[in-house]
Parts: C-alpha cells; structure tokens; sequence
C-alpha cells in the first residue's frame, strides 16, 4: 500500500490527528494548554486512579460489500496513526553542566520547555478477506514496540557559543492492533481494535500521558472490496450494519465523495466525506475552531504574547506568522460563502445540521406588517410553549415526556439518545409548515441549565413515542 493511496484523506486524518493539540491563546502559560490531548487517547493499562489515566482500548465494526465477479482477491490494509508525547526540556549550560530551566532567552528568543507532540504512521501487514463473507477470516494480531528516544539540539548564541541545549524525549510505547472479520447477512463484519499495552505502571499524569497515544485513529484500506456507508446503509444492510458496535471511535467514509475504498475510524464524530473548507488557510489546532473567529483574535494579541506563542511550539509560530500576513481578500473569505438559501444544497445542509429552515426572502404572500417575518408576534397563532403535536394519537406538548427514537440519521449525536428519556420544552413550526419538537434529556444533569437558557435538541414527531404518562395527559 503506497503512501500516494492515502494523499486524498490525509488533510482529514490530519486535522483528527490534531485536534485540541494547541488551544487559543496557544502559549504555554494558558490554564486551557495545561490540560491538552483531548481526543483518542489511549492510556497505559497499568495506570493509577491518581494518574487519570485514559482507557487503554478503542475499537471500530464496519461492513464490507462481498467482491463482485471480476475483482481481485479482497484485502485489508490497516494504517494506525497517533500522536507520541515528546518533552521538550531546555538547559543552560552552566560551569560545564546542564541544568533543566523552564526558559532561556537567546539573542532575544524565547526558547521554553514544553511538550510536543510526533506523528506516527505504521501500515499492518496486509489483512486477507478471502472467506470473510463466507465462514469468516482468522484474527490477526499485531504488536508494534516503539523504541524510546532521545534527541539533541545544541543553542548557540551570536557569538558562535554554545549557551545551553534543547533535549527532546519521548518514551517507549507498545500497542496491539487486533483484525478480524465475520460474515453478516451477505456482507463482511470487520472489527479492528486498538490496545495500548504498555507494561509499566504509570503513578502521575504525567507518566502517563507519556506512555499513551494520542489522536489515536485508524484508516482501513480496502482492496477488491468496498465498504458500506454505517451512517447511510443500503436497505440490504441496515440490520447488519445496526448490528456493528464501536467503542471510543466512529467509522465514517473518507474520501472524494461517493468513494468506498476507504473508511476511517475516528475518535471525533464525523459525516461520511468530511472536507476542509477551501476558505481555510490552515490548520488552528483549537478543538471546533472557527477559523475567522480565531484569526481575529490572533490578531488582538500584543507582540509579547505573539512571541510567547511562537516560542511555545513550531506549529503556534506557523499560526501566529500566517495569521500576521494575512490580507484582506483572505480574511473575508473566511467571512463565509452566500449559497442559494432555497437551493435542495442547502436545505439538505440544514437538514444535517438538525436546525430549522430559515429563508431569508419570504413569500410575498405572507405579510407581516411592520413586525419582521421570522418574529413569532408576526403570527399570534403561533404559540410554541402552548402548542402541540399529535403522536401515536396522544397530544404532546410542553412538559410531555416521550422517548426519542432517532431515525434520521441528520446527526451522528442524536444516535446517542436513541431510547432515551426526554421531556418536551416546546413544540415549534418552520416557515414550510414542518413541525419540530424541542427536548431535553431527563437524565441530563445539566437538564435545567440547558432549559433555562435555550438550548435544546430537537426532534421530528415521527421519531417521538408518548410515553404513559402523556398518554394520561391527553386523556383527561
């Protein structure tokens, strides 16, 4: 499998790589960089509680699509991709010795210790699914031992004299990626699991962070076969692919759009083809960055901060430098692209979005007087926390309780509240006449937190059940 295969997918794979690496202010004395390494990470198993350490484990099902007449025998190539901790240590020499400080200044740099952060891509041996969609294919095990070590990066002033020394080290790693594949009601089952099997026992955060991955994600290749969209299944394989359980990842195709050779297995919850937006000049690092917000606030910060983030980490100067060069026309269009708000694009971006419809041209019909068309006072019918929808044949309104039973697949997230327990906040019409039920989670501690200022899930009816006791409401 050629590095070349992977080139349409890794502007992706990277951003999931890292993810909440360097967070806004992007300097080292920011309480937010004190607690980094937020996504897909596997800790050692022999953590202590008093360590924190992560779970050790991430594990990924997808199907795969029995080889048509014609292809080549069917393989499997697994990619695992982590980040690896490396501390950056600095030292002044001082009487012919080093002593560890947390900064120097060299001819007006700033030079900090702080922890890195290296790339690591190792492609498994390839994985053969021959019998896969028949009598299943054996587990395959394989044990990854990387090695500690140690780097040297001498500081030398503008006199030619060394002044002190950069050392980088990162310690040992051992992880273990399982393969294996079943067959599924026509298709193939795939499961591949991740451990971090590292035997040391790790006693503090810090050791601990330093003997996991980070960023952990896997990208399966698929040779002679093609997988199934989970998010958006063939009928043909919706039971199967209800049946496939993943743990700490989601399997999302990646890809030019409409592709099926290649699946990823993310820590982050994505759609099917993600993209980076061709607005983005590059990466920020910030976990759900918004590129314009960030690049403005960049930009307020003094030239001492600047220096302290450039002296932070590589990838904070790249920012800090590209943000202090931007033009004019690249920041505006970061400002957005107008899109047709009528075009089916973007009613179906909307649709994913889970948010309602809002046109900004209404129908010349509809008169509003001089109250603007999208206010409720516009329409004195309208009344959401009074208003009400039929389901089942039961009224559900505000305060109703129903369980949520997601079937349009319009958000990764809403298949965590599948069966869950909510209760109604309001009951709310788009301006096409489609109706929409606002909820919160009823074991949600932060239930009343999001009630009182806004902040729902929403729902079509069909995907509702009244439960019994909207049923007595609606009786009596």
């Amino acid at each position: 499998m050629t590095g070349s295969t992977l080139d349409p997918v890794r502007a992706i794979a990277d951003a999931v790589l890292y993810e909440g690496y360097l967070l806004y202010p992007y300097r080292a004395s920011s309480s937010k960089n004190q607690s980094r390494w937020q996504f897909g990470v596997l800790g050692p198993p022999r953590a202590t509680a008093a360590s924190f350490g992560e779970d050790p484990t991430m594990s990924v099902q997808c199907l795969l699509e029995r080889p048509r007449k014609g292809d080549r025998p069917p393989s499997l190539t697994v990619h695992l991709r982590f980040l690896r901790l490396q501390v950056r240590s600095v030292e002044r020499l001082v009487a012919g010795s080093h002593e560890p400080v947390a900064e120097m200044v060299v001819d007006g740099r700033s030079v900090l210790s702080w922890d890195e952060a290296v790339e690591c891509e190792y492609p498994l041996p390839a994985y053969s699914l021959a019998g896969a969609f028949d009598q299943g294919a054996p587990t395959v095990t394989t044990v990854l031992d990387v090695p500690a070590a140690q780097d040297v990066e001498a500081l030398v002033d503008s006199a030619d004299a060394t002044v002190g020394r950069i050392v980088r080290r990162r310690a040992p790693l051992r992880v273990e990626v399982t393969v294996s594949a079943e067959p599924d009601d026509g298709y193939a089952r795939l499961t591949v699991a991740t451990h971090n099997i590292h035997p040391d026992e790790a006693a503090t955060k810090d050791e601990a962070i330093r003997l996991s991955t980070i960023g952990t994600h896997v990208l399966m290749v698929a040779a002679g076969a093609r997988f199934v969209s989970l998010l958006e299944p063939p009928e043909s394989a919706a039971a199967a692919a209800a049946r496939c359980t993943s743990r700490r990842c989601f399997p999302v195709l990646v890809g030019p759009a409409g592709s099926t050779d290649i699946v990823m297995g993310s820590p982050i919850i994505l759609y099917d083809y993600p993209e980076i937006a061709e607005q983005s000049a590059g990466a920020l690092f910030d976990s759900t960055e918004i590129d314009e917000i960030l690049t403005l606030r960049v930009m307020t910060m003094t030239d001492a901060e600047k220096a302290e983030a450039r002296a932070t980490d590589p990838r904070a100067a790249e920012i800090i430098d590209r943000c202090d060069q931007m033009t004019p026309e690249t920041l505006q269009d970061l400002h957005g692209v107008l899109r047709d708000p009528h075009g089916q694009d973007a009613l179906e971006a909307l649709d994913a979005l889970d948010v309602l419809p809002v046109f900004t041209t209404p129908d010349a019909t509809f008169d509003t007087d001089d109250v603007p068309w999208w206010d409720p006072a516009s329409d004195e019918t309208v009344q959401p926390e009074t208003d009400s929808v039929v389901i089942d044949g039961v009224r559900v309104a505000k305060g109703s309780l129903v369980k949520v039973h997601p079937s349009r697949r319009a958000d990764a997230q809403d298949l965590f509240f599948a069966d869950q327990v909510a209760r109604v906040t309001a009951v709310l019409s788009d301006v096409d006449g489609g109706t929409h039920v606002a909820l919160v989670l009823v074991d949600d501690p932060a239930a009343d937190m999001h009630e009182w200022y806004g902040r729902y899930f929403y729902f079509a009816p069909e995907e509702l059940e009244p439960l019994d006791q909207a049923r007595e409401e609606s009786r009596s």
